[in-house]
């Protein structure tokens, strides 16, 4: 007994569909793979949005990196037109289809030269667009907005049903179809087109929020298969289209024991005496003017310096005037730009949205495949979005830093009078290591001081250190700590002068105490000699009043004795 076809395929589980790679930065990714591969796409969006564009890339991407040659059928603008639109992308649709990778075709519909009689059908558009398929063997299709045949037919009905039998052609032959269509006021389309080509429907949105304009992309629907359905930022330039995917779910980012210098030896020394982990995020907060970007240049000198790949982004200053500005301080960061070991790139963060900074950065990054990032100052990107898009995009690029494993260093504003232990982003708990820079107010000066708040994986220092800036780096000076706390500048310079002098108070003092003690002990000590000198004395005259003694009794027994005798002569 023999299987059937069907219970074969029932029987060895479901098949996943297959999908169709788009060549486009980013749309492969959140689509998981690409479109569904023969079946039609529906990409849908009001004027200006990048439908065509999309469409385009599709076919020439296509072409040109994955040999499946295209069919472009227009039926409002003219190849000519398109090809002149999308040479600003680096495309030149006219050269592929001469070496006979793309056919390019266009339907002119105009209202007042079509007149209805009886029954009709896009018959004829079946036999020019299977001769264009097999003039290049084509794998893909595009209908550039085909809506424009609705505006020459009244009968809408039977121009439905022609479109679905057409999609079903299309699919009988295993062709993967892109169509464009203008948004409708109720519907993802003006005619409905996705009730009826629904396998996945794109919708782009070109929006302007506080006067910058903003491109979204979302996929409103793709049966068969997961995808993304957030909103994504995309950009297009003179490399064709580039799609933003959100931040990674899981956190599953790969973690080194590699440390690399601050390009601070005595920072360094606060960190273990090692440094920063690598590929991890340092968040560097402050002041105007306590140092942060001095901090931030250091760092990049130091990386050069080991031969290693730096890009260094600058919303505030020009490359230029911080080339100049770290000469002062003994860093040559043009030196190393000459070498090709550092790219600095610098523009106003009023020029784009967040997600266009965010696309730049990505595309800056994948061009120049750096080591290690400095972003100067984060707090910049306030001015053209809000706290939470900041966030989001801070967390999103932190996450594809650790991914690619860069060191990266995030400088952040702090606004003066604020809570310093603060960022203004709110990123803190995302960064690895944070580095408070502050300014100390005493004596009438201001002071630069800096300390680690935190920094995972090591026992860092928690002392408050003072850091002055030299023209041979910065310099971190040992801590001192006074009655009133951490002294720094003049306030420092006073009670050390302070503290020596009572010091020389206070052996002065011992000294004469000492000498004090020395006399008295001398005097009496001659005292004592006199006193045992007297008892000498003493004693001898105790000796010679015994012998003297001695001796008149000596001479008292003699003359007693003598004068016995001279009794007892008688």
């Amino acid at each position: 007994m023999h299987m059937s076809t069907h219970a074969k395929r029932l029987a060895s589980g479901p098949m996943p569909l297959k999908k169709c790679p788009t060549g486009i930065l980013g749309l492969d990714e959140i689509t998981g793979g690409g479109l569904p591969k023969g079946r039609t796409t529906i990409v849908c969006g009001g004027p200006g949005c990048g439908k065509t564009m999309l469409g385009v890339e599709f076919l020439v991407r296509g072409a040109m990196e994955l040999n499946e040659p295209g069919v472009l059928m227009a039926f409002e603008e003219t190849p000519r037109d398109i090809a002149t639109n999308v040479a600003s992308l680096g495309f030149d649709i006219q050269a592929l289809a001469r070496k006979k990778k793309l056919y390019l075709d266009f339907l002119s519909v105009e209202p007042s030269e079509i007149k209805e009689s009886g029954e009709y059908d896009l018959e004829g558009l079946f036999i020019r667009l299977q001769d264009a398929i097999t003039a290049v063997g084509a794998k893909r299709v595009m209908f550039d907005t085909p809506e424009a045949l609705f505006s020459g037919f009244s009968n809408l009905q039977i121009l439905r049903a022609e479109f679905r039998r057409l999609f079903r052609w299309l699919k009988d032959r295993g062709l993967t179809a892109i169509v464009t269509a203008e948004r409708g006021e109720g519907n993802l389309t003006r005619y409905g087109l996705e009730e009826y080509v629904s396998d996945c429907v794109i919708l782009l949105d070109h929006r302007v929020k506080d006067q910058i304009s903003e491109r979204r992309l979302r996929i409103v629907k793709y049966r068969g298969t997961r995808h993304g359905a957030d909103e994504y930022p995309f950009l297009i330039d003179e490399h064709g289209m580039s799609i933003l995917p959100l931040s990674a779910l899981e956190l599953q980012h790969k973690v080194w024991n590699e440390r690399v210098s601050s390009g601070i030896p005595d920072l360094d020394k606060m960190l273990e005496g090692k440094g920063y982990y690598r590929g991890t995020s340092i968040l560097v907060t402050g002041t105007a003017g306590s140092g942060k970007t001095s901090v931030a240049a250091a760092f990049i000198d130091a990386a050069c310096r080991r031969g290693e790949r730096c890009l260094f982004i600058d919303f505030e200053e020009s490359r230029d005037q911080v080339g100049r500005n770290m000469k002062s301080i003994g860093l040559n960061l043009n030196r190393w730009a000459g070498k090709g070991l550092l790219t600095h790139e610098a523009w106003r963060s009023t020029q784009f949205g967040i997600e266009m900074h965010l696309l730049r950065i990505h595309k800056l990054i994948e061009k120049h495949k750096p080591q290690c990032v400095v972003i100067d100052p984060i707090t910049n990107l306030m001015h053209s979005s809000g706290d939470k898009e900041v966030y989001s995009m801070m967390m999103r690029l932190m996450d594809f830093l650790k991914n690619s494993g860069i060191t990266a260093i995030f400088v952040s504003l702090t606004a003066g009078g604020s809570k310093l232990e603060s960022s203004t982003v709110g990123v803190s708990s995302l960064a690895d290591t944070w580095i408070l820079l502050r300014d100390i107010e005493s004596d009438g000066e201001r002071n630069r001081c800096i300390y680690v708040l935190k920094s995972r994986g090591m026992a860092h220092s928690n002392q408050l250190r003072e850091f002055v800036i030299t023209t041979k780096g910065i310099k971190l000076i040992p801590p001192y700590i006074g009655p009133g706390g951490v002294l720094t500048g003049t306030s420092r310079i006073n009670q050390e002068a302070k503290e020596k002098f009572a010091a020389l108070q206070r052996d002065f003092e011992i000294s004469r105490k000492q000498r004090e003690v020395s006399r008295k002990r001398r005097a009496l000590e001659a005292q004592a000699a006199s006193l045992q000198a007297e008892l000498v004395t003493v004693d001898r005259e105790a000796e010679d009043l015994t012998r003297e003694s001695k001796k008149r009794e000596q001479q008292a027994r003699v003359d007693q004795a003598g004068l016995a005798k001279s009794r007892g002569a008688n």
